[in-house]
Protein backbone atom coordinates (compact mmCIF):
# COMPACT_ATOMS: atom_id res chain seq x y z
CA UNK A 1 0.00 0.00 0.00
CA UNK A 2 1.44 3.35 -0.90
CA UNK A 3 2.70 6.25 1.46
CA UNK A 4 -0.09 8.68 1.92
CA UNK A 5 1.59 11.88 0.49
CA UNK A 6 2.24 15.48 2.43
CA UNK A 7 -0.65 16.67 3.85
CA UNK A 8 -1.30 20.55 2.45
CA UNK A 9 -3.40 23.36 3.86
CA UNK A 10 -4.54 26.42 4.34
CA UNK A 11 -3.69 28.79 6.85
CA UNK A 12 -5.22 32.51 8.01
CA UNK A 13 -3.42 35.28 10.23
CA UNK A 14 -5.53 38.55 11.26
CA UNK A 15 -9.11 39.85 10.55
CA UNK A 16 -11.74 36.97 9.59
CA UNK A 17 -14.62 38.75 9.53
CA UNK A 18 -16.68 42.03 11.05
CA UNK A 19 -17.89 40.43 14.25
CA UNK A 20 -14.85 38.93 15.63
CA UNK A 21 -11.66 39.97 17.19
CA UNK A 22 -8.48 40.33 16.12
CA UNK A 23 -5.95 37.53 16.18
CA UNK A 24 -2.34 36.84 16.11
CA UNK A 25 -2.62 33.54 15.64
CA UNK A 26 -2.60 31.12 12.93
CA UNK A 27 -5.66 28.92 12.35
CA UNK A 28 -6.31 26.73 9.87
CA UNK A 29 -9.04 26.97 7.05
CA UNK A 30 -11.71 24.37 7.24
CA UNK A 31 -10.98 22.25 4.25
CA UNK A 32 -13.82 22.19 1.22
CA UNK A 33 -14.08 18.32 -0.83
CA UNK A 34 -11.16 18.08 -3.56
CA UNK A 35 -9.31 20.99 -1.40
CA UNK A 36 -9.19 24.54 -2.08
CA UNK A 37 -7.92 25.91 -5.18
CA UNK A 38 -8.37 29.50 -5.40
CA UNK A 39 -8.72 31.73 -2.31
CA UNK A 40 -10.02 35.97 -3.04
CA UNK A 41 -10.23 37.73 0.39
CA UNK A 42 -12.35 41.17 0.63
CA UNK A 43 -13.08 43.34 3.23
CA UNK A 44 -15.47 41.35 5.14
CA UNK A 45 -15.01 38.29 3.34
CA UNK A 46 -13.58 35.32 1.13
CA UNK A 47 -14.53 34.15 -1.76
CA UNK A 48 -13.11 30.37 -2.48
CA UNK A 49 -12.66 27.95 -5.56
CA UNK A 50 -12.81 24.54 -4.58
CA UNK A 51 -10.87 21.80 -6.62
CA UNK A 52 -14.27 20.01 -7.45
CA UNK A 53 -15.08 23.95 -8.99
CA UNK A 54 -17.51 24.85 -6.29
CA UNK A 55 -17.53 28.87 -5.43
CA UNK A 56 -18.37 29.49 -1.88
CA UNK A 57 -18.06 32.33 0.50
CA UNK A 58 -16.83 32.47 3.85
CA UNK A 59 -17.58 35.17 6.58
CA UNK A 60 -19.97 37.86 6.79
CA UNK A 61 -21.79 36.91 3.64
CA UNK A 62 -21.44 33.30 3.43
CA UNK A 63 -22.46 29.96 1.72
CA UNK A 64 -22.61 28.45 -1.77
CA UNK A 65 -22.11 30.06 -5.17
CA UNK A 66 -24.71 29.57 -8.18
CA UNK A 67 -23.30 26.95 -9.99
CA UNK A 68 -19.48 25.79 -10.25
CA UNK A 69 -16.73 27.81 -11.92
CA UNK A 70 -12.72 28.60 -11.90
CA UNK A 71 -12.07 31.73 -10.14
CA UNK A 72 -14.05 34.84 -8.52
CA UNK A 73 -13.13 38.34 -7.83
CA UNK A 74 -14.50 39.54 -4.53
CA UNK A 75 -15.69 43.64 -3.54
CA UNK A 76 -18.50 44.79 -0.78
CA UNK A 77 -20.73 45.65 -3.43
CA UNK A 78 -20.59 42.59 -6.21
CA UNK A 79 -18.93 39.18 -6.82
CA UNK A 80 -17.40 38.41 -10.23
CA UNK A 81 -17.50 34.95 -11.26
CA UNK A 82 -16.10 33.16 -14.42
CA UNK A 83 -18.34 30.24 -14.20
CA UNK A 84 -19.23 28.38 -17.79
CA UNK A 85 -18.61 30.08 -21.03
CA UNK A 86 -19.61 33.38 -18.99
CA UNK A 87 -18.36 36.40 -16.75
CA UNK A 88 -21.22 37.40 -14.64
CA UNK A 89 -21.46 40.04 -11.72
CA UNK A 90 -23.92 39.34 -8.86
CA UNK A 91 -24.61 42.42 -6.33
CA UNK A 92 -23.83 41.57 -2.87
CA UNK A 93 -26.66 43.57 -2.04
CA UNK A 94 -29.31 41.35 -3.67
CA UNK A 95 -27.73 38.29 -2.07
CA UNK A 96 -26.77 36.69 -4.91
CA UNK A 97 -30.65 36.23 -5.72
CA UNK A 98 -32.46 36.87 -9.10
CA UNK A 99 -29.66 36.76 -11.45
CA UNK A 100 -26.59 38.48 -12.67
CA UNK A 101 -26.31 42.26 -12.51
CA UNK A 102 -23.83 41.83 -15.63
CA UNK A 103 -22.95 39.08 -17.47
CA UNK A 104 -20.42 38.82 -20.88
CA UNK A 105 -20.46 35.61 -22.83
CA UNK A 106 -16.85 34.04 -23.96
CA UNK A 107 -17.00 33.43 -27.46
CA UNK A 108 -15.47 30.13 -28.71
CA UNK A 109 -11.58 30.46 -28.44
CA UNK A 110 -12.17 33.11 -25.73
CA UNK A 111 -9.85 32.86 -22.69
CA UNK A 112 -10.41 34.31 -19.06
CA UNK A 113 -8.17 35.03 -16.32
CA UNK A 114 -6.44 34.35 -14.00
CA UNK A 115 -9.15 37.10 -12.80
CA UNK A 116 -9.32 40.57 -13.01
CA UNK A 117 -7.89 39.21 -16.84
CA UNK A 118 -10.57 38.86 -19.36
CA UNK A 119 -10.80 38.56 -23.01
CA UNK A 120 -10.01 41.92 -24.42
CA UNK A 121 -8.93 43.42 -21.30
CA UNK A 122 -9.99 43.45 -17.84
CA UNK A 123 -12.23 43.27 -15.34
CA UNK A 124 -13.44 44.85 -12.18
CA UNK A 125 -16.07 43.93 -9.09
CA UNK A 126 -17.85 46.74 -9.28
CA UNK A 127 -19.28 49.06 -12.51
CA UNK A 128 -17.97 49.49 -14.84
CA UNK A 129 -17.15 45.85 -14.73
CA UNK A 130 -14.98 45.55 -17.71
CA UNK A 131 -12.04 47.83 -19.26
CA UNK A 132 -9.94 47.55 -22.04
CA UNK A 133 -6.21 46.76 -21.98
CA UNK A 134 -4.39 47.69 -24.89
CA UNK A 135 -1.11 45.55 -24.24
CA UNK A 136 -0.39 41.91 -23.54
CA UNK A 137 -0.71 40.55 -20.03
CA UNK A 138 0.33 37.16 -17.90
CA UNK A 139 -0.95 38.92 -14.70
CA UNK A 140 -2.63 41.90 -13.49
CA UNK A 141 -3.83 43.03 -10.44
CA UNK A 142 -5.79 46.10 -8.78
CA UNK A 143 -4.26 48.63 -5.50
CA UNK A 144 -7.17 50.52 -4.52
CA UNK A 145 -6.65 53.23 -6.83
CA UNK A 146 -4.08 51.86 -9.62
CA UNK A 147 -3.35 48.59 -11.53
CA UNK A 148 -0.15 46.82 -12.08
CA UNK A 149 0.14 44.49 -15.39
CA UNK A 150 3.20 41.75 -16.05
CA UNK A 151 3.96 42.06 -19.34
CA UNK A 152 4.50 38.23 -21.37
CA UNK A 153 8.22 39.13 -21.64
CA UNK A 154 8.42 40.53 -17.49
CA UNK A 155 8.12 43.59 -18.11
CA UNK A 156 5.64 45.87 -15.88
CA UNK A 157 3.34 48.49 -16.93
CA UNK A 158 1.40 50.08 -14.03
CA UNK A 159 -1.48 53.08 -14.33
CA UNK A 160 -4.29 54.71 -12.48
CA UNK A 161 -3.45 57.02 -9.43
CA UNK A 162 -0.09 58.32 -8.62
CA UNK A 163 -0.48 60.34 -5.50
CA UNK A 164 1.21 58.21 -3.28
CA UNK A 165 4.25 56.93 -5.51
CA UNK A 166 2.54 53.57 -6.14
CA UNK A 167 3.06 53.60 -10.12
CA UNK A 168 7.05 53.62 -9.59
CA UNK A 169 7.46 56.25 -12.44
CA UNK A 170 9.26 59.15 -10.02
CA UNK A 171 6.31 60.88 -9.24
CA UNK A 172 2.77 61.69 -7.64
CA UNK A 173 0.95 62.25 -10.91
CA UNK A 174 -1.64 59.91 -12.17
CA UNK A 175 -1.38 58.13 -15.22
CA UNK A 176 -4.51 57.14 -18.03
CA UNK A 177 -2.89 54.72 -19.71
CA UNK A 178 -0.63 51.72 -19.05
CA UNK A 179 2.93 53.04 -18.98
CA UNK A 180 6.19 51.15 -18.44
CA UNK A 181 8.04 51.23 -15.31
CA UNK A 182 11.54 52.23 -17.12
CA UNK A 183 13.38 51.26 -13.41
CA UNK A 184 12.64 48.36 -13.88
CA UNK A 185 13.05 47.45 -17.95
CA UNK A 186 15.62 44.99 -18.82
CA UNK A 187 15.13 42.75 -15.15
CA UNK A 188 12.34 39.95 -16.24
CA UNK A 189 10.19 40.08 -13.24
CA UNK A 190 8.09 36.96 -12.71
CA UNK A 191 5.42 38.27 -10.19
CA UNK A 192 3.80 41.32 -9.68
CA UNK A 193 1.41 42.66 -6.47
CA UNK A 194 -0.90 45.76 -5.52
CA UNK A 195 -1.33 46.80 -2.17
CA UNK A 196 -3.68 49.32 -1.12
CA UNK A 197 -1.46 52.02 -1.91
CA UNK A 198 1.94 50.85 -2.18
CA UNK A 199 3.57 48.05 -5.63
CA UNK A 200 5.94 44.67 -5.55
CA UNK A 201 7.31 42.64 -7.81
CA UNK A 202 9.69 39.80 -7.90
CA UNK A 203 12.23 39.73 -10.44
CA UNK A 204 12.91 35.83 -12.27
CA UNK A 205 15.93 35.80 -10.05
CA UNK A 206 14.07 36.09 -6.63
CA UNK A 207 14.99 39.67 -6.04
CA UNK A 208 12.10 41.82 -4.48
CA UNK A 209 11.01 45.57 -5.63
CA UNK A 210 8.65 48.09 -3.87
CA UNK A 211 7.54 51.27 -4.37
CA UNK A 212 4.69 53.53 -3.37
CA UNK A 213 3.32 54.46 0.25
CA UNK A 214 5.81 53.69 3.18
CA UNK A 215 2.96 54.95 5.94
CA UNK A 216 2.79 51.38 8.02
CA UNK A 217 6.65 50.24 6.78
CA UNK A 218 4.41 48.03 3.97
CA UNK A 219 7.96 48.47 1.67
CA UNK A 220 10.42 47.33 4.41
CA UNK A 221 11.91 50.63 4.63
CA UNK A 222 12.35 52.51 7.50
CA UNK A 223 9.04 54.40 8.77
CA UNK A 224 9.11 57.98 10.91
CA UNK A 225 5.81 56.54 12.27
CA UNK A 226 6.67 52.99 13.66
CA UNK A 227 10.43 54.76 14.56
CA UNK A 228 8.31 57.13 16.99
CA UNK A 229 7.09 54.56 18.53
CA UNK A 230 9.98 51.94 19.41
CA UNK A 231 11.42 52.01 22.87
CA UNK A 232 11.29 52.71 25.51
CA UNK A 233 8.29 51.46 25.54
CA UNK A 234 8.19 49.21 22.49
CA UNK A 235 4.11 48.58 22.51
CA UNK A 236 2.14 47.61 19.95
CA UNK A 237 1.38 49.85 17.30
CA UNK A 238 -1.53 52.34 17.11
CA UNK A 239 -2.64 52.67 13.01
CA UNK A 240 -5.33 55.68 11.87
CA UNK A 241 -8.09 54.08 9.55
CA UNK A 242 -7.34 53.91 5.52
CA UNK A 243 -7.31 57.38 4.13
CA UNK A 244 -9.63 59.47 2.97
CA UNK A 245 -10.86 61.00 -0.03
CA UNK A 246 -10.69 64.69 1.44
CA UNK A 247 -6.86 63.71 3.01
CA UNK A 248 -3.85 65.74 2.01
CA UNK A 249 -1.65 64.39 -0.73
CA UNK A 250 2.33 63.07 0.84
CA UNK A 251 4.84 64.68 -0.50
CA UNK A 252 7.81 63.43 -1.72
CA UNK A 253 10.20 65.03 0.80
CA UNK A 254 11.52 63.34 4.48
CA UNK A 255 9.52 64.32 7.18
CA UNK A 256 11.24 65.75 10.79
CA UNK A 257 13.03 62.71 12.26
CA UNK A 258 12.93 62.05 15.69
CA UNK A 259 15.95 62.63 17.96
CA UNK A 260 18.97 60.75 17.34
CA UNK A 261 18.05 60.01 13.41
CA UNK A 262 18.88 61.74 10.63
CA UNK A 263 15.54 63.27 8.27
CA UNK A 264 16.82 61.52 5.10
CA UNK A 265 16.53 58.21 7.25
CA UNK A 266 12.97 57.68 6.75
CA UNK A 267 10.52 57.28 3.55
CA UNK A 268 7.17 58.10 3.63
CA UNK A 269 6.90 57.45 -0.47
CA UNK A 270 8.94 55.58 -2.67
CA UNK A 271 7.80 56.87 -6.20
CA UNK A 272 10.49 54.59 -7.67
CA UNK A 273 10.95 50.35 -7.29
CA UNK A 274 13.53 50.13 -4.48
CA UNK A 275 15.43 46.47 -4.29
CA UNK A 276 14.76 44.76 -0.67
CA UNK A 277 17.12 42.51 0.94
CA UNK A 278 15.43 39.55 2.99
CA UNK A 279 17.54 37.92 5.95
CA UNK A 280 20.15 35.61 4.96
CA UNK A 281 19.71 36.42 0.94
CA UNK A 282 16.80 34.51 0.22
CA UNK A 283 15.47 34.31 -3.09
CA UNK A 284 11.62 34.71 -3.01
CA UNK A 285 9.22 32.92 -5.14
CA UNK A 286 5.96 34.61 -4.39
CA UNK A 287 4.70 37.66 -3.05
CA UNK A 288 1.48 39.73 -2.05
CA UNK A 289 0.06 42.61 -0.47
CA UNK A 290 -2.74 43.86 1.84
CA UNK A 291 -3.74 47.33 2.50
CA UNK A 292 -0.84 48.55 3.99
CA UNK A 293 0.94 45.05 4.26
CA UNK A 294 3.39 42.73 2.33
CA UNK A 295 4.56 39.20 2.20
CA UNK A 296 6.80 37.04 0.54
CA UNK A 297 7.55 33.15 -0.32
CA UNK A 298 10.62 31.92 -0.30
CA UNK A 299 12.20 29.62 -2.56
CA UNK A 300 13.06 27.15 0.56
CA UNK A 301 9.39 27.71 2.04
CA UNK A 302 9.63 30.50 4.50
CA UNK A 303 7.17 33.15 4.81
CA UNK A 304 8.70 36.85 5.27
CA UNK A 305 5.79 39.48 6.37
CA UNK A 306 5.86 43.27 7.36
CA UNK A 307 3.51 46.48 7.23
CA UNK A 308 0.52 47.05 9.16
CA UNK A 309 -0.21 44.52 12.00
CA UNK A 310 -3.27 45.76 13.55
CA UNK A 311 -4.89 42.85 12.84
CA UNK A 312 -2.83 40.01 13.65
CA UNK A 313 -2.29 40.11 9.78
CA UNK A 314 1.67 39.29 9.83
CA UNK A 315 1.41 36.59 11.96
CA UNK A 316 3.72 37.26 14.63
CA UNK A 317 1.57 36.57 17.35
CA UNK A 318 1.01 40.03 18.15
CA UNK A 319 -0.67 43.11 16.53
CA UNK A 320 2.60 45.45 15.83
CA UNK A 321 3.50 47.10 13.05
CA UNK A 322 7.22 46.49 11.50
CA UNK A 323 9.07 47.97 8.50
CA UNK A 324 11.58 45.54 8.88
CA UNK A 325 10.70 41.46 7.42
CA UNK A 326 10.37 39.02 9.91
CA UNK A 327 10.00 35.33 9.54
CA UNK A 328 6.49 34.03 10.49
CA UNK A 329 8.07 31.45 13.00
CA UNK A 330 4.31 29.47 12.84
CA UNK A 331 5.03 27.39 9.85
CA UNK A 332 8.92 25.66 10.81
CA UNK A 333 7.42 25.43 14.58
CA UNK A 334 4.88 22.98 12.72
CA UNK A 335 6.94 21.17 10.12
CA UNK A 336 5.29 23.01 7.31
CA UNK A 337 6.89 24.31 4.08
CA UNK A 338 4.63 27.42 2.58
CA UNK A 339 4.27 27.47 -1.29
CA UNK A 340 1.74 29.82 -1.19
CA UNK A 341 -0.07 33.36 0.14
CA UNK A 342 -2.74 35.47 -0.69
CA UNK A 343 -3.10 38.53 1.46
CA UNK A 344 -6.87 40.27 2.01
CA UNK A 345 -7.02 43.93 3.26
CA UNK A 346 -6.58 43.09 6.92
CA UNK A 347 -5.43 39.20 6.79
CA UNK A 348 -3.08 36.77 5.12
CA UNK A 349 -3.78 33.60 3.61
CA UNK A 350 -1.21 30.80 3.62
CA UNK A 351 -0.87 27.55 1.56
CA UNK A 352 1.35 25.37 3.37
CA UNK A 353 2.34 21.94 3.30
CA UNK A 354 3.90 19.24 5.67
CA UNK A 355 7.57 18.52 5.40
Amino acid sequence: MAEPGPQRGWFVFGFRGVAEPPAGGARRVEPEPGGIRVVRPAWSYTGLVTGRGRLVLRGLLAGPLPGRGRDLLPSESHVLLLRGAALEAWARGAGLRGGPAWRRRLHPGETAGPLPLAPGGYVTPRPPFLHPLPLQARKLVLGHEHAVVLGPTGTVYTWGSGRHGQLGHGGLEPVSEPRLVEALHGMPMGDVAAGGWHSVSVSEGGDLYAWGWNESGQLALPCKALAEKRPPAAASVSQHEEPGAGEAELKLVSPKAPPGAEAGDFISIQAFPALLDLPEGSEVSKVSCGSRHTAAVTRTGELYTWGWGKYGQLGHTDTASSDQPRQVGYFPANGLSVEDVVCGPWNTYICAVEK
